[in-house]
């Protein structure tokens, strides 16, 4: 665990000489399986759990994809595919109020999801902190959460590419839970960056915003940002009224993660081009009950990139 990383502010400020966009957070160890997280739910909004593989189309640029990997059981793939799980938790002042009762809920949710890898928890006020712990270091984890006080400003941006950077040396599935208000008043990283960081990263994300102490006048755009931010991931945003709606959230997030689809295919687009490439999942509307189902899932990923 440490407070500052040198090689991450390089990373997030640009003072490295090669450009960002182009890494390959996908194409993990030249490994060329596109994955997609999917997660599928009803007109009510509830997880479905019962798709099979030919229920699902896959697009690439509008071009079919051939689903190769397919798997909609996540605690019993851990063994071949790692999962990791982690938390950007804002400690600023503006999230002071109701931090007790919001720790306490955070650390309900870790609790049910014993099949993570690890966790990386990144708190964040007018500084970034960031450890990363095994399912063995859970008490380390929670004594870290609770000890942490609120205060200063938020780098909420700068907060998220230190977890992204760390993540893309992570290989499997990877979800970040974000809890904050939104309101970014510190960070040196741009609201524009931060963007093209969740491009070139393979994770999910889960978002709560919790905006209730936020001036009405920010509120719009903060709300705005934070789902530009999840839905470019296939992930989901939530944005309670009250700290104590904050427990039937997580469990929502639990249930949905514990119900995602795993799907996998390999590019029949073979240029190491670099660029973005829009991926769509769609479900085969073959059965009538399959006709009013929603489908989430990443937007897309950036080709790998080799220099001619």
């Amino acid at each position: 665990m440490c407070r500052h990383i040198p090689c991450l502010a390089l990373f997030l400020f640009g003072l490295s000489c090669e450009p960002f966009f182009a890494q390959e957070a996908v194409y993990e160890s030249r490994v060329d399986l596109v994955r997609l997280g999917v997660s599928v739910v009803d007109e009510d909004g509830s997880p479905v759990t019962d798709l099979r593989r030919e229920d699902f189309q896959v697009f690439e640029n509008d071009e079919p994809q051939i689903v190769q990997y397919f798997s909609n059981d996540i605690a019993a793939d851990i063994t071949t595919i790692p999962f990791h799980l982690g938390l950007l938790f804002d400690t600023s002042g503006s999230m002071e109020r109701e931090g007790r009762f919001a720790k306490t809920a955070a650390i309900k949710f870790f609790n049910t999801v014993t099949y993570a890898e690890d966790i990386t928890l990144v708190d964040f006020d007018s500084e970034v902190r960031v450890g990363r712990y095994s399912q063995a270091d859970f008490p380390r984890l929670v004594e870290r959460i609770r000890r942490s006080q609120s205060d200063g400003d938020t780098a909420l941006y700068d907060a998220l590419g230190v977890y992204l950077d760390g993540a893309f040396s992570q290989d499997g599935r990877k979800v970040l839970l974000l809890y904050t208000d939104g309101a970014d008043t510190r960070s040196r990283t741009k609201f524009s960056e931060a963007l093209d960081l969740i491009r070139a990263s393979d994770v999910t994300i889960y978002a709560i915003g919790f905006q209730k102490y936020l001036r009405s006048s920010q509120r719009t755009l903060q709300r705005m940002r934070l789902e530009q931010l999840v839905d470019l991931t296939g992930g989901r945003s939530y944005f309670p009224n009250d700290v104590d709606d904050l427990e039937e959230i997580y469990k929502k997030i639990s249930d949905e993660l514990d119900a995602r689809y795993s799907l996998g295919y390999e590019s029949n687009n073979f240029a190491t081009d670099g660029t973005w490439r829009d991926v769509t999942v769609k479900i085969v509307e073959s059965r009538k009950e399959l006709e009013r189902l929603r489908v989430k899932s990443r937007k897309g990923y950036f080709a790998p990139f080799i220099e001619p």
